[in-house]
C-alpha cells in the first residue's frame, strides 16, 4: 500500500511514479475535497428517482426546465479542429490499441477508460502512461512476435472518456473511503496533459459517459470550472462531448447542453447504452419487454425518435450531433458474411448522414474509409450544423418510450447467453473490448445482453415466439447447458476456463436475483485484480 497525504494506492510500481506524482496527487486531493461528497449526493439522487418510477412515476420532460428548453442560447463556439468529425473510431486505452486508432485516418480517436477497457489496477494505469507518451506522440509498442508499431505523420485527434459517475476506484482512497473513477481517470490526464496539449495548439478533450440528469452536467461544469481555475487556464480550455446514452438524459438533452454550455462541442447517440438503460429504468413494466436484441436496431421508432431529437436540439444550440457506433467489423475468409456486415454499417451510416447527424462512430479501422466516404457524399462542409428537423418538435414521451416490434426466440436467448459468458469471461480477464460471434462487443452490449435475460425471466408476459414460458427453471436449464458446452469444449474459450467458472456464477446470480443489479460492472469489480 502506498501512502501520500490522505491518498492510499493498493499498489505502486515503479512505472506508476510517471502519473502518481506529488502535483498531480495534490490536485486530485483538491478534487476530491471539493467533489466526492457531491458524487455521492449525485447516486442518491438516482436512486431516489429510480425508485419514484417503481412506485409509478413516469418518463418525460420535465416540467420545472421548460423555459430552458423553450428560450434563446447556444453552446460556445466549436473549435475550429473540431468542425469535422465525420469519422471517430474508439477503443481502450491499450498502447497499441491507441497506435492503431490514431493511425486509422479517422477524424478522432476515442480512448476508452470506460466501456471498452476492463478496469484492472495494472490496465488503468499503464492507460494513463499509455495516454502520456500519445499526447507527446513518443508512444512506441512492439509485440511478442517483434512487429514495432509506432504513430504516422498524421493521426487522429485524440479524445479520452473517464468512467461513469456510478463506478468507484477500489485500488485509491481518499481518507479511507473509495475514490471515484470519474474524477481519477480526469484529474490524472488533465494535469498531466493539459500544457501539452496547449503547446502544440490544441484543445484537451473528453467524452463524458452515462449521465442520467442535468444536475450532473452541473457536477461536471463544476469540476472542469476548478479544473482551470487550479492551473488559471481560460474558461473553455476544455472541451467535451456527451453521451446521450440513458433513457432519463434524453428527456433532459437541453438542460445538459444549457449546464455545460461553455464547455460542451456536442452530443452523441449512445445507443447500445441507451437500450440497456431503456430495459433497466423500466424493468419492473410488464409492457416495455424488448424482443430479441438483433431486432432492436436504429430502424425501430424509439430509436429514430431519439436520434431526431438529438439532432434538432444540437444543431438549434449549435453544437454537434454525433451518430452512434455499429458493432459490425469486417469478416476476414469468408466474403458473404463479410458483405453482409458491411452492407449493415453501410446502411446504418447512410440512415444517420441522411437524418442529419455531422459524424459517427467506428469500431474497426477497416470501416473508417467506407464511413467517411458516406459522410462526405451527404455533408459538404464538415458537418450539418445548419440542417434543422422541425418534425422532431412533435416527437413525445411516447415516441420515445414506443416499444418495437418484435419476438423472443430460443436462438436469441441462447445469444444472449453466450454472448454475456464470453464477453464477462474475457472482461475478468482484464480485456474489455471483445470480438464476438463477428461482433465488437464491450460492456454495453453485454449489459443488453445481461438486461434482457433478467427482464424475460422475471417479466410474466415475455414468452418465446413458440409460446414457451421464460420461467427460472427454463433459464437456469438453458444457461446451464451452454456454460456446459464451453466447458467440455475448451476451444470454444477465448480466455481461461477459471474465467468461465466465475463469469457464469456471477451471471447467474444476477438474472434470477428477484431485483435488477444497476451495473454489471459493479457486481464483478471486486474480482478484477
Amino acid at each position: 500500500m502506498g501512502q501520500y497525504k490522505s491518498l492510499s494506492f493498493s499498489e505502486l510500481k515503479e512505472d506508476y511514479e510517471k502519473i502518481l506524482t506529488d502535483e498531480a496527487n495534490d490536485f486530485f486531493i483538491h478534487l476530491n475535497e471539493n467533489f466526492s461528497d457531491r458524487r455521492k449526493k449525485l447516486i442518491d439522487h438516482r436512486n431516489a428517482f429510480a425508485a419514484s418510477l417503481h412506485k409509478g412515476a413516469s418518463l418525460g420532460f420535465l416540467e420545472e426546465t421548460k423555459d430552458v428548453r423553450t428560450s434563446s442560447w447556444r453552446v460556445a463556439d466549436i473549435p475550429q479542429e473540431l468542425l469535422n468529425r465525420q469519422v471517430e473510431i474508439t477503443g481502450p486505452v491499450d498502447r497499441k490499441m491507441i497506435i492503431n486508432g490514431l493511425n486509422s485516418k479517422a477524424m478522432v480517436y476515442m480512448a476508452d477508460f470506460e466501456d471498452s477497457q476492463s478496469p484492472t489496477w495494472s490496465g488503468v494505469m499503464e492507460g494513463q502512461i499509455n495516454l502520456y507518451d500519445a499526447v507527446r506522440k513518443e508512444i512506441t509498442f512492439t509485440n511478442p512476435q517483434g512487429k514495432e508499431y509506432k504513430l504516422n505523420p498524421e493521426i487522429a485527434l485524440l479524445m479520452v472518456r473517464p468512467r461513469g459517475l456510478h463506478l468507484d476506484e477500489k485500488n485509491v482512497l481518499f481518507n479511507g473511503e473509495l475514490v471515484s473513477a470519474s474524477l481519477f481517470d480526469f484529474a490524472y490526464y488533465f494535469f498531466h496533459n493539459v500544457h501539452e496539449c496547449l503547446k502544440q495548439e490544441r484543445g484537451i478533450y473528453f467524452y463524458i459517459p452515462k449521465l442520467e440528469h442535468h444536475q450532473e452536467a452541473m457536477f461536471w461544469q463544476e469540476v472542469f470550472a476548478a479544473a482551470e481555475k487550479y492551473f488559471d487556464l481560460p474558461q473553455g480550455t476544455i472541451r467535451v462531448t456527451v453521451l446521450i446514452e440513458t433513457i432519463t438524459a434524453v428527456f433532459e438533452m437541453h438542460e445538459i447542453l444549457y449546464h455545460l454550455k461553455n464547455y460542451c462541442v456536442g452530443l452523441n447517440c449512445g445507443r447500445w447504452d441507451y437500450i440497456f438503460s431503456y430495459i433497466k429504468k423500466q424493468s419492473h413494466l410488464e409492457d416495455k419487454i424488448l424482443p430479441n436484441r438483433d431486432q432492436v436496431n436504429m430502424g425501430t421508432h424509439f430509436l429514430r425518435s431519439y436520434s431526431k431529437l438529438l439532432i434538432a436540439t444540437c444543431h438549434k444550440r449549435g453544437a454537434l450531433a454525433m451518430g452512434g457506433m455499429a458493432a459490425q467489423i469486417p469478416i476476414k475468409n469468408d466474403e458473404e458474411k463479410n458483405d453482409i456486415a458491411l452492407n449493415k454499417v453501410r446502411e446504418d451510416k447512410e440512415r444517420e448522414a441522411q437524418t442529419g447527424h455531422d459524424g459517427t462512430w467506428v469500431a474497426h479501422p477497416g470501416l473508417v474509409g467506407m464511413v467517411k466516404g458516406i459522410f462526405s457524399n451527404w455533408v459538404s462542409n464538415g458537418n450539418q450544423l445548419n440542417k434543422m428537423l422541425p418534425e422532431a418538435d412533435e416527437i413525445t414521451s411516447s415516441d420515445l418510450l414506443a416499444v418495437p416490434e418484435g419476438e423472443i426466440t430460443l436462438a436469441g436467448m441462447k445469444d444472449n447467453i453466450e454472448v454475456s459468458i464470453h464477453y464477462l469471461a474475457a472482461w475478468l480477464s482484464g480485456n474489455g473490448c471483445v470480438p464476438i460471434n463477428n461482433l465488437m462487443e464491450d460492456l454495453a452490449t453485454a449489459e443488453i445482453s445481461r438486461a434482457q435475460l433478467w427482464q424475460w425471466v422475471h417479466r410474466r408476459e415475455a414468452k418465446l415466439s413458440d409460446g414457451q414460458a421464460i420461467t427460472k427453471e427454463f433459464f437456469e436449464k438453458t444457461f446451464d447447458s451452454i456454460l456446459n458446452e464451453f466447458k467440455n469444449n475448451p476451444s470454444l474459450m477465448i480466455v481461461g476456463q477459471e474465467y468461465y467458472f466465475l463469469a457464469g456464477k456471477i451471471l447467474k446470480e444476477l438474472i434470477l436475483k428477484d431485483t435488477f443489479t444497476d451495473f454489471l460492472s459493479s457486481s464483478a469489480y471486486h474480482y478484477l485484480k
